[in-house]
C-alpha cells in the first residue's frame, strides 16, 4: 500500500541522518522529535481514531518507564527484554483502565477525567512504595554498550526510536485501512449507529486503549534508557500527557503523518521559546495552550489539513467542505 511505501521512505531518510552528520545538536533534535512523535502517535490511536480523549496518558508512559527500570535493576533482565515487557505492562494498565471506564459507559470529558485521575493515583503510589524508589526515584547504572541499550552516541538512540516510531506508524496505517480501523472510526463518529450495525463499541475501544497504552509505555522505556533516571513527577506528570495530546491535535488527529508534523512543529517552537525566554518555568505549557487554541479555532484538522481549507474559511475559523458530515 501507498502508506507503507511512504513509511519505508521515511525510515530510510531519517535512518540515514546519523550517517551524514555528527552534529550533536542535529542528532539530538532528530532523537527528541522522534520521541515526541511516538507519544503523539500513541495518543492518536485512542484519541484521534477512537475519539476517546485522554488527559492522563502519562499513566501508560510512567508504567513503561518504571517497568523498564525495575526489570533491569531489581529483576536483572536485559533492557532488550525489559522493553517489550514494559510495553506489555503499559498495555495491561490500558486494558484495566479501558475495561473499568467503558464498562460503565464513560466517554467524553468523563473518560478524560478518569484517565487524569488514574495518572495521579499512580503518581501517589509511586511516591509511596519502596520498589519505585519512592519520591527519590530510580537511577540506572551507567553501562555503555549496545547490549545494555546505552549507546555511545545519539545515532543508536535515533535508530532505536525510529524502530518504535515505525511500529506506531504501521499500526496507524493499519487502522486507516483495516476493518478494525473502520469499526473504531465508526464508534468515534457515532457510537449508537455503530452498535446498530453490529459493532461492539466496548471491545473496539478496549483494544484501541491497549494499543495506545503499549506504544506510550515504549516511550517511557525509551526515556529511562536515554536519561537513566525516573521519578514519580516525571513518570506520571501532566507535561507528558499534554505533550502527547497537543502534538496529535496540532498535527491532525486521525491522520498518519499529522502527529509527526505536530510533534516536530512543537519541538521547533519549544527550542525557539527556550532561546528567547531561557528556562522560564511553565513557558512551554503556556505556548502549547496558545497554539492549541489557535489550531482548534482556525485549523480544526490540524497542520495536516492545511491543503483542504480555503483562506476565507481559515480567517472565519470554519471547517472546510471535507470536514462537513
Amino acid at each position: 500500500m501507498k502508506d507503507f511505501r511512504n513509511i519505508a521512505v521515511f525510515v530510510v531518510l531519517v535512518g540515514a541522518v546519523p550517517l551524514f552528520t555528527d552534529s550533536g545538536v542535529m542528532l539530538n533534535f532528530v532523537m527528541t522529535s522522534l520521541y515526541a512523535c511516538l507519544l503523539s502517535q500513541a495518543w492518536n490511536v485512542l484519541g484521534g481514531f477512537g475519539g476517546q480523549f485522554s488527559f492522563g496518558h502519562a499513566l501508560f508512559f510512567g508504567t513503561g518507564a518504571y517497568v523498564q527500570a525495575i526489570a533491569q535493576m531489581q529483576w536483572g533482565l536485559s533492557p532488550w527484554v525489559a522493553l517489550p515487557l514494559a510495553m506489555a505492562f503499559a498495555a495491561g494498565v490500558g486494558a484495566f483502565v479501558g475495561a473499568a471506564s467503558f464498562r460503565y459507559g464513560l466517554k467524553g470529558s468523563y473518560f478524560a477525567l478518569v484517565t487524569l485521575a488514574f495518572a495521579e493515583v499512580f503518581r501517589i503510589l509511586a511516591t509511596s512504595v519502596p520498589f519505585t524508589g519512592a519520591g527519590v526515584g530510580l537511577m540506572l547504572p551507567l553501562k555503555e554498550s549496545a547490549a545494555n541499550m546505552q549507546f555511545g552516541s545519539r545515532a543508536g538512540f535515533i535508530w532505536l526510536m525510529l524502530g518504535l516510531v515505525t511500529l506506531a506508524l504501521c499500526i496507524t496505517a493499519w487502522l486507516r485501512h483495516s476493518r478494525f480501523g473502520a469499526y473504531l472510526q465508526a464508534v468515534r463518529d457515532n457510537e449508537d449507529a455503530a452498535r446498530a450495525i453490529g459493532v461492539n463499541p466496548f471491545s473496539v475501544k478496549l483494544i484501541a486503549t491497549i494499543l495506545s497504552g503499549g506504544l506510550m509505555g515504549a516511550g517511557g522505556a525509551f526515556y529511562v534508557q536515554v536519561f537513566q533516571y525516573i521519578d514519580p513527577g516525571i513518570a506520571f506528570g501532566a507535561h507528558t500527557s499534554v505533550e502527547a495530546l497537543v502534538g496529535a491535535i496540532v498535527g491532525g488527529m486521525g491522520t498518519l503523518w499529522g502527529p509527526l508534523l505536530g510533534a516536530v512543529s512543537l519541538h521547533i517552537l519549544a527550542d525557539v521559546t527556550r532561546n528567547l525566554f531561557g528556562q522560564l518555568p511553565g513557558i512551554n505549557m503556556v505556548i502549547y495552550g496558545v497554539v492549541l487554541i489557535v489550531i482548534v479555532m482556525f485549523l480544526p484538522r490540524g497542520i495536516a489539513g492545511l491543503g483542504t481549507i480555503t483562506p476565507l474559511q481559515w480567517l472565519r475559523g470554519q471547517k472546510s467542505d471535507g470536514d462537513k458530515p
